[in-house]
Parts: C-alpha cells; sequence; structure tokens
C-alpha cells in the first residue's frame, strides 16, 4: 500500500548541512500527505523550519528542491513542484532536501525529460561517449533553430501546423458504392463556442468549410442581429469532438472526418470557434517556447577561434591490407579440453567483402590470448566502404572424446554458444578507428559455422558487462596521421566521374564514345537510370563494394539519379543498403511525403534507425524536422522511440504535446490492473463475488483523488486531437481474458454527452497488432486510391511500454460469438445459428437503412476477407471478429500472422486461407438462398481488391523487411516474409495469381462447416469457463 513518510530524527553531524538535518524533521505520519504537491511539502519543511535557531542559515525556499531514490534506484532530483509523492512512489520513504543549482527552467525541462524517458539525464550526461555528446549538443542546436521558427510562424501556419485535419484521396471524393442512394446534400450541426446554441444545415458534399462557415454565422445574425460582414477573419471551424480545424480550399466530402460520419448515417458536428480563442492557444505555446529558448543553458559563450585542423590521410591512399590485433579474450564460457578460436568478418550490409579471417586456436577456461595474434584480411584498406562493419564470433571446438559423449547433434557437439559483436571500422566521424577496444559480446545458438558471423545485429556492445565475454582487439595504425574517409565534394576522382558522367550526358546521340566512356556507362547502368529509376536497389546491390572506384562512380551517379517516389525510396533504407550517400538520397526522397504518408510509414522509420550506426545521420534529422512541424508526428514519434532512449531527449525538448501526464497515467492504470489480477488470483471458487469484490476494489482506486486527478484532463495517447476531461467510472470495467484488461471510458472534454473508450492492456506485446492494423490501413488507403472502399475498421493500437498498450474501443459493436451466444441458449448450437447475424443487423436497421447495413458488410467482409488471406492472420474465431451495428465487420486480436496459426495437438486449428461462413453469405445474399447477383458482387470486390495489392506487393515485402529487427516473434527472418510472396502470388501474372485465388475462394466455402466446428468447440469452451 501507499505509505506516509517518516524520517529518523538525528543529531546534526559534522560535515552535514543544515539542510540534510531539517530534512530529518519532516515527518509525513498522515496518510494523506502522500496525495501532497513537492510545492506544498516544502512550504510545510519551511513552517516548522522557522522554529529552528539557524533558520535563516538556510536562504530562500524558492532555492531548494527536493531529492529521492526513484523505483530504478537512482538518484532523481524532483524539479517538478506540481508532482506528488504518490505520482514519484520513491523506493525509500525518504526525501532530501538539496540546493538548485542551476537556471530552473531547465532544471525543470531536464526534469520532466526524466520521467517521460524513465531515465535521468544524469545517466546521459555520465557517458564519456563523444559521439553521444556531439549529437546531443547537435540535436539541441537543430532543435531550438526549429523552436525560434515556430516562433516566427504567421497564426495561420501553426493552426495548420498542429491541427490539420485528415484527408481521403482525392480519388475517393465520390461517393462509392454502399451509399450511392445517400441525399446530395449534407445535413451538418453546427454548434457556436461557448453558447448552449446550436443549428442544422443542410449543404453540398461540393462545398467548402469557408463556404459552411458563411452560411453557418448568416443564420447565426439572423436570430442575434449585428453588422454584417464583421465576422470574415474572426471565427475558425473546428471537429466539435476534437482539435481538428477544418482550413483550405477542399471539399467537405474530402475531409475523413465529414466521409465517415457520412458513411455512418450521422450528421457531423462542426464549431464555429473564434480566432481569439484559437490564438490564446497560440500565445501560450510560443510563450512556452520563448521560455524555454531564452534559458540561460542554450545560450553558450561565444565560440573559440577555429583551430588549424591537423593533417589527415585519405583512406583511399592505404594500399596496405586492412588487419586488426586479438589482444585477448576473457569470461568465455568454455571447458579446459576445448580450442578456442575467433572468427572475423568485414560486411557491408550482408554483404560479405573478403573471406572471413579466422585466429589461432588458445587453450583455457576462461582467459585466452592467441599466437600470432594480428589478423589480416584480403583486402586492403583503401577499398573498405565508409559503413564497412568487422564482426567477430567466439567459439569453442570440443575435443573429439567429449564431443563423441556428450550428445547426438554434431553442430552442438561441436559449437558451445557463440558469443558475438559488431563493431564498425570508421567512426562516426569517418576516421579509421585506431587503438584498444574492449567489445562486450552478446550470446547467440547457430546452427551452423558459416551462421556464426551476425552482421545484421547490432553495433552496440553489451551493457551487461558482469558476466559477458569480453573481447579485447586493437586496431593498428597505418599513417602518423589520422586516416579518414573522403566526403563526396573532396573524393580523389569522384568529382571528375561526375562530371565526366554529366558531359556524356549532354552530348548528341550520334556521338562516339570511346572504351573507357562506355565502360563508365556499363558500371553506372546509364540505362536504369533513364528507363528504369526504380531499379536502383537492385543497381546498388550490384556494385563492387570492395573497389573504391566503383564506390566513387556510384556517388557520382546519384547526384544525378531521378527522385523516386517515397514509397520506392523505402527500402533503400534497408540493411542491405548501408552507404551513407544511397541512405542520405533515400531520406532526400521521403523528403516529398505528406505529413499523413510520413504518418502511415512511421513505424518502420523508427525501427530503421536500429540500422544506422551512428546517432547523427539524415534519417534522424529527418524525423526531428517533421516532428517538430506536425504535432501529430511528433506524438507517436515519442511513443515508438520511447524505448530507443538515448534518441528520446532531442525529440522531447523539441516536441511540446507529449506531456509527463501520459507517463503517469499509465503508470497508475498498470498499478489498477495489477490490483485485479491479484483479487481474482485469491479466491478462484467464488468467481462471481469475486468479480463484483474486484469491480468495486477498481472503481473506488480510480476515484481516490491520486489517481483522478493524474487521470483526468489528457489528450488521447490514441489520437492527441481528442481531449479526455475526466473517466466515467460507473462504465469502466476489466475484461475476462487471462491479462485482465481494463476497459476505460472518458467524458470527451471538447463535446459534451460524447464518451470514449480505451482498452489497457498490461502484460501482452501490442507491437505486432500495430503493425497488422497499419498494413489494415494501407491496405485501406491503396484500396481507396483505386476508388474502392471496403469499409475497413483500422482501430488506434499503441504499444506504450514493455507489453503495455492501449487499445481504442470501437462504438456499437459486438463479436459474432456474442451475437450468436445471445440468440441461442445452448453454446453447442449458437455457431450452428445461420440466421442470427442477419436477425441482429434487422433489429438495428429497416427499410433501406437495412440495405445499406447489408452492402457495408459485403463490403468489409470482403476486406478483411482479402487481407486476412494475404497476411495469413490466424487463431480466427467468433470472439475475435466483430460487427458493428451499421453493418460493418472488422476483425481484432492480431496475435499469429504470416501463416503461423495456433495449432491444438499439434494441427493447425485453421485450415482456411480465410474466414467465409455460411452465415456471412446468408447475410451478404440478404437471406435468400439463390441470390446470386449479391454473392457475385462479393466475389468481385475480392478479387478487384487483391489485384490492387497485387500491384503494390513490393510495398509491402519492404514494409515487412524494415522490420526484421523489430523483435517481433512471428517476424524474425526472411523465411516469415516468404509467406506475403506466396500468398500474393509475386512473380505470376495475374491470370495465374487470380486462378489460385479463386481456388482458395471456393475452398473457403467448402471448408465452412469445419470452421462451424471450430467456433462451435471455442463458443462451448468461452461457456465453460463463464
Amino acid at each position: 500500500g501507499q505509505r506516509g513518510m517518516k524520517c529518523t530524527t538525528r543529531g546534526w553531524q559534522a560535515g552535514e548541512s543544515y539542510s540534510d538535518c531539517l530534512t530529518q524533521k519532516l515527518c509525513c505520519k498522515d496518510m494523506s500527505h502522500v496525495h501532497f504537491s513537492f510545492l506544498k511539502m516544502l512550504s510545510l519543511l519551511w513552517k516548522q523550519a522557522q522554529s529552528f535557531p539557524l533558520f535563516p542559515a538556510l536562504g530562500e525556499m524558492e532555492s531548494h528542491m527536493f531529492e529521492c531514490v526513484n523505483q530504478a534506484a537512482v538518484h532523481e532530483e524532483l524539479e517538478d513542484e506540481t508532482r506528488r509523492l504518490c505520482d514519484v512512489r520513491p523506493f525509500l520513504p525518504v526525501l532530501k532536501l538539496v540546493m538548485r543549482n542551476c537556471g530552473r527552467a531547465e532544471r525543470l525541462l531536464d526534469s520532466k525529460i526524466g520521467v517521460l524517458i524513465g531515465k535521468g539525464l544524469h545517466e546521459l550526461d555520465a557517458l564519456n561517449d563523444q559521439e553521444v555528446k556531439d549529437f546531443r549538443s547537435k540535436m539541441f542546436r537543430i532543435s531550438e533553430e526549429r523552436m525560434q521558427q515556430i516562433q516566427m510562424m504567421a497564426f495561420s501556419e501553426w493552426v495548420q501546423a498542429c491541427y490539420s485535419p485528415q484527408l481521403e484521396p482525392a480519388a475517393v471524393t465520390t461517393i462509392t458504392a454502399g451509399v450511392n442512394d445517400a441525399p446530395v446534400d449534407l445535413k451538418v450541426i453546427i454548434h457556436f463556442d461557448q453558447s448552449q446554441d446550436s443549428a442544422s444545415l443542410k449543404v453540398s458534399l461540393s462545398c467548402t468549410p469557408n463556404e459552411l462557415m458563411e452560411q453557418a454565422l448568416k443564420k447565426w445574425l439572423t436570430t442575434h442581429g449585428s453588422e454584417d460582414a464583421v465576422w470574415r477573419g474572426q471565427y475558425i471551424l473546428r471537429v466539435s469532438q476534437c482539435l481538428e480545424f477544418l482550413g483550405g480550399d477542399h471539399p467537405l466530402i474530402q475531409y475523413k472526418y465529414i466521409r465517415s460520419c457520412l458513411q455512418a448515417k450521422e450528421a457531423p458536428h462542426l464549431t464555429l470557434v473564434h480566432t481569439s480563442t484559437v490564438k490564446t492557444m497560440f500565445d501560450k505555446e510560443i510563450s512556452a517556447i520563448g521560455a524555454v529558448v531564452s534559458r540561460k543553458s542554450s545560450n553558450p559563450p561565444l565560440p573559440l577561434p577555429p583551430k588549424r585542423r591537423p593533417p589527415t590521410t585519405c583512406v583511399w591512399d592505404v594500399p596496405k591490407p586492412f588487419r586488426i590485433v586479438l589482444v585477448k579474450g576473457s569470461k568465455v564460457n568454455a571447458e579446459e579440453t576445448a580450442k578456442v578460436q575467433v572468427r572475423a568478418g568485414l560486411f557491408h550490409g550482408t554483404e560479405l567483402l573478403c573471406k572471413p579471417a579466422v585466429s589461432n586456436e588458445s587453450s583455457g577456461r576462461s582467459e585466452h590470448t592467441w599466437k600470432d595474434n594480428t589478423v589480416e584480411f584480403e583486402i586492403s584498406v583503401c577499398d573498405l566502404p565508409r559503413m564497412t562493419r568487422l564482426c567477430f564470433a567466439i567459439y569453442a571446438v570440443m575435443d573429439k572424446v567429449k564431443k563423441q559423449k556428450s550428445t547426438k547433434n554434431p553442430h552442438i557437439n561441436k559449437y558451445q554458444t557463440i558469443p558475438w559483436v559488431n563493431t564498425m571500422v570508421f567512426d562516426y566521424k569517418g576516421q579509421l578507428k585506431t587503438g584498444d577496444i574492449i567489445l562486450h559480446c552478446w550470446s547467440s545458438f547457430p546452427d551452423e559455422l558459416e551462421e556464426m558471423l551476425n552482421p545484421i545485429g547490432t553495433i552496440q556492445t553489451n551493457p551487461y558487462t558482469e558476466n559477458a565475454t569480453a573481447l579485447h582487439i586493437h586496431f593498428p595504425e597505418y599513417s602518423s596521421h589520422p586516416i579518414v574517409f573522403p566526403p563526396f565534394d573532396k573524393g580523389r576522382g569522384v568529382k571528375k566521374f561526375y562530371m565526366e558522367l554529366k558531359e556524356i550526358m549532354e552530348r548528341d546521340p550520334v556521338s562516339q564514345l570511346c572504351e573507357n566512356e562506355k565502360d563508365l556507362i556499363w558500371t553506372l547502368r546509364q540505362d536504369c537510370r533513364e528507363t528504369f529509376p526504380q531499379s536502383l536497389p537492385k543497381l546498388l546491390l550490384s556494385v563492387k563494394w570492395s573497389k573504391h572506384e566503383d564506390m566513387a562512380q556510384l556517388q557520382a551517379l546519384l547526384q544525378i539519379w531521378p527522385k523516386l517516389s517515397p514509397r520506392d525510396a523505402l527500402e533503400l533504407l534497408d540493411f542491405n543498403y548501408p552507404d551513407q550517400y544511397v541512405r542520405e538520397y533515400a531520406v532526400r526522397c521521403l523528403k516529398d511525403m505528406s505529413d499523413e504518408e510520413l504518418s502511415q510509414y512511421l513505424l518502420q522509420l523508427v525501427q530503421v534507425l536500429r540500422y544506422e550506426p551512428y546517432y547523427d545521420c539524415a534519417l534522424t534529422h529527418f524525423l526531428l524536422e517533421r516532428a517538430q512541424r506536425n504535432r501529430q508526428i511528433g506524438h507517436f514519434l515519442f511513443w515508438h522511440l520511447r524505448w530507443v532512449w538515448l534518441c528520446v531527449r532531442v525529440c522531447v525538448e523539441a516536441i511540446e504535446c507529449c506531456g509527463n501526464k501520459h507517463v503517469e497515467a499509465l503508470s497508475k492504470l498498470k498499478s489498477v490492473n495489477e490490483l485485479i489480477k491479484l483479487g481474482t488470483i485469491k479466491n478462484t471458487r467464488s468467481k462471481t463475488k469475486e468479480a463484483m469484490l474486484t469491480k468495486e476494489a477498481m472503481m473506488t482506486c480510480l476515484r481516490q483523488s491520486g489517481y483522478s486527478e493524474t487521470l483526468s484532463d489528457l489528450h488521447s495517447p490514441l489520437n492527441p486531437s481528442v481531449l479526455l476531461s475526466d473517466i466515467n467510472v460507473e462504465k469502466c470495467r476489466y475484461m475476462d481474458s487471462k491479462m485482465k484488461p481494463l476497459w476505460i471510458v472518458y467524458n470527451n472534454k471538447l463535446l459534451s454527452g460524447d464518451t470514449l473508450g480505451i482498452i489497457f492492456k498490461n502484460g501482452d506485446d501490442l507491437r505486432q497488432d500495430m503493425l497488422t492494423l497499419q498494413i489494415l490501413r494501407l491496405m485501406d488507403l491503396l484500396w481507396k486510391e483505386a476508388n474502392l472502399d471496403l469499409r475497413i475498421v483500422p482501430y488506434g493500437c499503441l504499444a506504450t511500454g514493455d507489453r503495455t498498450g492501449l487499445i481504442e474501443v470501437v462504438s456499437s459493436a459486438e463479436t459474432i460469438a456474442n451475437i450468436q451466444l445471445t440468440s441461442s441458449n445452448v453454446a453447442a448450437a449458437a455457431a450452428f445459428n445461420k440466421d442470427a447475424l442477419l436477425n441482429w443487423l434487422k433489429e438495428r436497421n429497416s427499410g433501406d437503412a437495412l440495405d445499406r447495413a447489408i452492402e457495408e458488410f459485403t463490403l468489409s467482409c470482403a476486406g478483411y476477407c482479402v487481407a486476412t488471406y494475404v497476411l495469413g492472420i490466424g487463431d480466427r474465431h467468433s470472439d475475435n471478429i466483430m460487427v458493428r451495428s451499421n453493418g460493418q465487420l472488422f476483425h481484432i486480436d492480431f496475435g499469429h500472422i504470416l501463416g503461423n496459426f495456433k495449432s491444438k495437438f499439434g494441427i493447425k486449428r485453421e485450415r482456411v486461407p480465410f474466414i467465409l461462413t455460411h452465415d456471412f453469405i446468408h447475410v451478404i445474399q440478404q437471406g435468400k438462398t439463390g441470390n446470386t447477383e449479391k454473392f457475385g458482387s462479393f466475389r468481385q470486390y475480392c478479387e478487384e481488391a487483391y489485384l490492387i495489392l497485387r500491384k503494390n506487393g513490393n510495398l509491402f515485402i519492404t514494409l515487412f523487411a524494415l522490420m526484421l529487427t523489430a523483435g517481433l516473434p512471428e517476424l524474425t527472418s526472411v523465411k516469415d516474409i516468404q509467406y506475403l510472396k506466396d500468398s500474393l502470388a509475386l512473380g505470376k501474372t495475374d491470370e495465374e495469381a487470380l486462378k489460385q485465388f479463386r481456388q482458395k475462394f471456393d475452398e473457403a466455402l467448402r471448408e465452412s462447416w469445419t470452421t462451424k466446428v471450430n467456433w462451435m468447440a471455442h463458443n462451448v469452451a468461452k461457456d465453460n469457463r463463464s
């Protein structure tokens, strides 16, 4: 439980400050003190201190703050005085009073950043890593420059950057199937800010926000009377339920919110807000930025005169073979009779640059040294690419006698656990490494000798040094000066190649070419550049990276290669393309992305940072710049980056949308969830009684001020445009699955009476769900671009930490299982009740509305049939397929993808490529068995959707490949991606692929009965559990 503070009173000892002694006098025995803010506790302490003899020596209260030992067992300075003891939850019930020793504004900011990333910034400051220091310093300067630009923004620019509306692709601005019979006019409910009044207007779908605003104000003026035309420029339209302002000259139908209302047969609610209200928000933010920009620490002293650069040697002028020295290996876990060897390889991406080198054998148990410890590679220093990785593996060759006795597996016999480690050959400044370095290794269990080296693995050494195998190596010097990799404009021969290539390109068609020029054109694949520019990735894989002349020619070519589309350029950020100039080219292409498109691929771009060997790179700059320009991107970049904590500080310093309250609120929800898990474990006999008591405990907990205050007045982590006011405790509950997720209902701060549901999960890894939902959003976008709207429901999902996250509750929706069980008293019979689903829709829709609901069901069923087939989404049953009251079908819970179907007794439970049962077909055919026309339309939707995805097959392959290092359990190797290639039939013609798809479609129809049996088994099991 929560404890008050109780400090033992001691005498004032020598060497102890007066504030140290005084802190011992603060004694919070009353439990209510845990809810006091630190400012209040400081005031109480100062009040008590007035009776002490040396009170005047203490100084001003404002110059002091508390310090504690936090849950991570590190000292944390509690700069933010608005926080409370229950928010911090110190490891020990002791607070220490300390002096503030730098600018308050900077300390407050650093304190908040520390809370956000879950680590104190003193840990970053303590890192003895010059690259980290230089990166932080550079990013800090860039962030400040960006904040100064924001200060110079006009009001309208700021609104567009922070609260811009989401738009549909231009191709779907017309109403598609399912709502063809919708009226041409749109009914809009207009609310007037700071007034209870509202008005209903009918406008054309092609009407713009400005035209709608003009009509709304005219209606207002007729009832309230005012000078005409005074309103112009003084009002702005906001989506009533969130902070999203409708600007621009787009027709209303192109705004996502308007379109979603139209398809749901609901009237859009818009609020007319006076610009002075929004300008107050603008002024507040500019003021906050001003306080950060103007703080003392951001004004560095005048720079010293530039030092003369020491002479350097160009790496291309060093023809000597590359070599390293193996000094020693320690903590090698090998038997005394084993012979220990080191294997080393030089890689550029996954390409081995030369034959791996192997050391001599060494005997011993833990400490190892090797005779002839210089390892030489069959490649010259001058031919090393800039992004060369040096990869090591340490392995033990077992004694022959022991080998026979140990085990039957020859690989395990011969090789023990393999410690591996990687490092870059050049440092972050492009300088060839020299001197000694100790590399702490990671462990793996490779199957074969060739797989010991792990070039795709991290270049960071193992931070858990106490038990890790350590490899001590030495990089020799080849020159009396530092050896550096030349930048593009100074590289030997690069400029010459570029000018020669440019000259060749500008020649007339009949000019004669000499042999050297022909060789150059062949090397640079001029054909590809002119005819197939998107083939650049394949050209890059053909380059001889072990020849610096070829590298120079490639760099020249990249300067004139046409820009690829952002979608094509994503592939160049894969691990196979480590070259700095290639990655910079890819980022230049990404700059053409709209904010909406960038949001679509943000998950992959954050994972790609793992492939970057240095913090300071083009991709880091790009992501930070766009995060500072757009609040939504900044918000999600923060959450995706949160566990790559070295990168986070620079983002948080620049992005104002991520508040400490989010992290603290999630901590509160986690403690509520753990309370429920504990309560449900205590008494498993009386489930009903225990559930009631546990729910009461949950509601009591949520009503406590320490919880309710922290969990109120938040931007929704799932959508920062939505403001959450407070929790509607009566509607909250916990769900009955293993991890007891919390079902939290919030009141909408911007729209009275509107509620939003959020599910908090603790114990489940939601990253795979995030990836699947992202791909569903992309499929939805691609279909809409082709003018096919299949009514997909890609609900919000956000992994917020280690096995914790949030899921958006989709309103007015029910699982197929509940629909079936409600209509049948017997669980076993429920799955076979083909009328249950159609009857459920009839109860909620009548007349024309029922026809529209069936059309919605048909479209969405087609979309999800194709999506589950292509992505190999497994473990499908009636509890993770849902239907909304308007007819939209959608899937939830994506724990198994890429054909990893859940198996029972060693047999795959699902034998069909996608779920298509007779009750689904019954709805599609409107309950009429012979309605082949409707079923034919459904089949046509499926085939059309499948062919659209096939056209974009390479994009899906790229996105999954970029996620290979994310650590998802079902996406760990290229073999997992093979499922996608097979399901999309890549490499086959459209006719062949369609034939394969039709076979799977017919198979799903034939296997419908098997699916029903599985669902029956699931219903019975669920019924027995409840």
